[in-house]
């Protein structure tokens, strides 16, 4: 469908239309105005998804354990998507799309959508732009969204927060960085999976992972560990199940509306914060910012008492 139209899109992208849910991802993720105006729509739709989000350091095995999940969830008869959260080029800006590559094996299976997204370039970043398209995909019928992320560091941590449940995927012998993480690894994991577990290393990887959740505040769900070989698809029936039991404890103690809850408060001061940054960039590149650099300059005023009345215009 070539329609820029919002709403017929957003008819046609519901009623099957992969064309039409790609466009309009693209226009949520631009933060044109008809971008959200579809955020909008998909906003106020009835459908919630449970979204899943798997992190680790770079070469873990994120994108074929997820692929291995995605396969486990198309025998149970159930739909998913993916969002391949891939790394910018520096040049640019566009995502390089490896993670679609080592998923060609749902390519053309109508029950799974697998999108890539950039870690740059969007209104408010993928903390903004990871919700709403998070939502669009929801409203499309998606039951499950599965969120894997480049590695383990700041935007991760951002990224794991858009999550009801986040996985954290290791490999033996990580010991060090294992300690190097810990602060992060333990607010973000609610399982733990030991991928590449046909390699030497998995019982020392598993004691230290049982030695920081024996450190660490105990509370009412521990963080399992499990073992897979995704290459080989082996152990994905397990970390299925471990999400999902992780899904039924946080909708009956809370856990689930209350994380729901702090990502909506989350988005909108992201989002408010991107929305100001732009009117500040449109600002400074008019005259009445040369001419204040020109006080400055002058001595006349100093940059707090510009930078207030610069403020004060917006």
């Amino acid at each position: 469908m070539r329609t820029t139209d919002p709403g017929q899109l957003f008819e046609a992208a519901t009623g099957g239309d992969r064309a039409a849910l790609a466009r309009i991802i693209s226009l949520v993720e631009r933060g044109s105005e008809a971008g959200a105006e579809l955020s909008r729509m998909a906003f106020s739709h009835s459908h919630q998804a449970f979204t899943v989000g798997l992190t680790g350091a770079p070469g873990a095995g994120k994108s074929t354990l997820t692929n291995s999940l995605v396969e486990v969830m198309r025998r149970r008869g159930q739909e998913a998507a993916v969002l391949a959260i891939d790394p910018s080029s520096p040049f640019t800006g566009g995502a390089i799309l490896g993670d679609r590559v080592r998923m060609q094996d749902h390519a053309l299976d109508p029950g799974v959508y697998i999108r890539s997204m950039a870690t740059r370039g969007h209104l408010g970043g993928l903390s903004v732009a990871v919700p709403e398209t998070s939502r669009m995909l929801a409203a499309m019928g998606f039951p499950t969204i599965f969120i894997e992320t480049v590695g383990v560091g700041q935007v991760e941590v951002e990224i794991a927060e858009e999550a009801d449940t986040t996985v954290v995927v290791v490999n033996p012998g990580w010991g060090d960085a294992v300690q190097a993480n810990k602060a992060g690894l333990m607010e973000i994991a609610d399982v733990f999976v030991i991928n590449k577990a046909d390699r030497p290393g998995v019982r020392e990887t598993r004691r230290d992972l049982e030695s920081m959740l024996d450190m660490s505040e105990p509370g009412p769900w521990r963080p399992p560990i499990l073992e897979t070989v995704a290459q080989d698809g082996k152990g994905a029936e397990e970390v299925i199940e471990a999400v999902f039991a992780h899904h039924a404890f946080a909708e009956s103690s809370g856990l689930a509306a209350r994380r729901r809850q702090a990502r909506l408060a989350k988005e909108l001061s992201r989002l408010a914060q991107a929305m100001l940054a732009r009117k500040v960039e449109s600002l400074m590149a008019g005259e009445e910012f040369s001419a204040a650099v020109a006080e400055m300059n002058e001595g006349r005023l100093d940059p707090r008492t510009i930078a207030n009345r610069l403020i004060g215009r917006l």
